[in-house]
């Protein structure tokens, strides 16, 4: 089941749930807009070249809608459409005046030199400026994207807009970035954890952990969860995947791999097949890359006792089914991972104000609204009588169906 399909899925099983009125809910399904834009550039050789964008912004019942803007060949409108609609639960579910959005342009980076990258985000930027602004829609780094590339939306927008610093979140440092932002879905992943073992009388110390993924949201995770005595046993990222069933040195393996670009090769560990990584033995099981990785095909041979969904739509509802049956407990990704979307909220809130937080402040910010939010969606699952998929899910949708008919919406 694709992505779109799969968000659609959960989103009307809530709103059945809930009770909605079936008009109230069309209407909260159907996307506020959606862009498409042609990006033709001129190439280091001189040669033109053509890309598609896309902007998709789901639902402003709440506030300014927001979603990152990924860089990857396989940017599409369905998941980019279905990426909006996960951002307006998310930033409901965090419980921050935002609503969605998502956006991507089908390109492959590494295909691309810094200079035709700035170039393709400039004319991206000039397609949609008069689309997104700081009170209408935020964009932020995902996939294939980084704080450089919010560093030219931010000096292409204000070319046309005056400096307006708030319009992008992700941004480095120097341009009014927040400190802590970086290791914000890492450090969201790990305060999520902390909460859902508790819940269950444990502790992070002491627990086994695989994470697929070992980019950003991934090593972050990793080096967190380690320095509160978590033993991370195995790693994958795309240039493979390792194993030490006594622990990997997560200090050494991020100097490795700042170094080799990758995990491959690193010498505390042995190699393994990427595809079994999902059902290497653990306690706990991080999907950070892709989505739709856990899938009916594999999910009979998970044997972890707890999935932290740090990438988006990782497990689909197939594998939901197959899981819950054995007894797995998952934390959905519209929770999990919303780490990043509200340290992107506290860096938009001190653009506005034009006065930043120290890093404390930012870190102990992010775990009082994590740890909220989960008291929040296990009260949702007591309501409802449902999993924590459907708790969160039920959550950010009524919070949004909240909002528009407050708003005036009328069926």
């Amino acid at each position: 089941m694709n992505a779109l399909a799969a968000t659609n899925r959960n989103f009307k099983l809530a709103a059945r749930l809930l009770g909605l009125d079936s008009k109230l809910e069309k209407s909260l399904l159907i996307p506020f807009r959606e862009i498409k834009v042609e990006c033709t550039i001129p190439k280091d050789d001189g040669s033109l070249a053509s890309f598609v964008g896309f902007r998709v912004q789901h639902d402003n019942a709440r506030g300014p809608m927001k979603g990152g803007i990924r860089y990857h060949p396989e940017v599409d409108p369905d998941e980019v459409n279905a990426l909006a609609q996960l951002m307006t639960w998310k930033t409901a579910v965090a419980n921050i005046p935002y609503g969605g959005a998502k956006g991507g342009i089908g390109c492959s980076p590494s295909d691309l030199s810094n200079s035709e990258l700035e170039r393709l985000t400039r004319v991206f930027t000039q397609k949609i400026h008069d689309l997104i602004g700081i009170h209408t829609d935020v964009p932020a780094p995902d996939m294939g994207t980084n704080p450089q590339t919010m560093a030219w939306i931010l000096d292409e927008y204000s070319k046309f807009h005056g400096y307006s610093p708030a319009v992008v979140t992700g941004k480095p440092i120097d341009l009014g970035g927040s400190l802590g932002r970086d290791a914000a879905t890492g450090r969201g992943v790990l305060f999520a954890t902390e909460a859902l073992l508790k819940e269950h009388g444990k502790s992070i110390a002491g627990q086994c952990f695989v994470i697929q993924g070992f980019g950003n949201v991934g090593s972050w995770a990793a080096k967190l969860i380690n320095e509160q005595g978590g033993k991370i046993v195995a790693v994958s990222d795309i240039t493979g995947a390792i194993k030490n069933k006594n622990g990997l040195d997560i200090a050494s393996l991020l100097k490795h791999v700042k170094e080799n670009r990758g995990v491959k090769g690193f010498n505390d560990a042995r190699s393994i097949d990427p595809d079994s990584i999902l059902v290497e033995d653990c306690d706990v099981l991080i999907p950070a890359a892709l989505g739709g990785v856990i899938n009916r095909d594999n999910a009979n041979n998970i044997k972890a006792k707890y999935i932290i969904e740090a990438a988006n739509h990782p497990t689909d509802p197939e594998a939901d089914e197959i899981l819950a049956k054995k007894g797995v407990v998952i934390l959905p990704d519209i929770y999990a991972n919303s780490g990043g979307v509200t340290v992107s909220y506290f860096e938009w809130v001190q653009n506005i104000q034009g006065f930043m937080w120290d890093e404390d402040k930012v870190n102990a910010e992010l775990k009082t609204y994590m740890t909220r939010g989960f008291k929040d969606v296990k009260d949702m699952c007591k309501t409802h009588n449902c999993d924590l998929r459907m708790g969160a899910f039920t959550l950010g949708v009524n919070r949004v169906a909240r909002a528009t008919v407050l708003r005036g919406w009328e069926a």
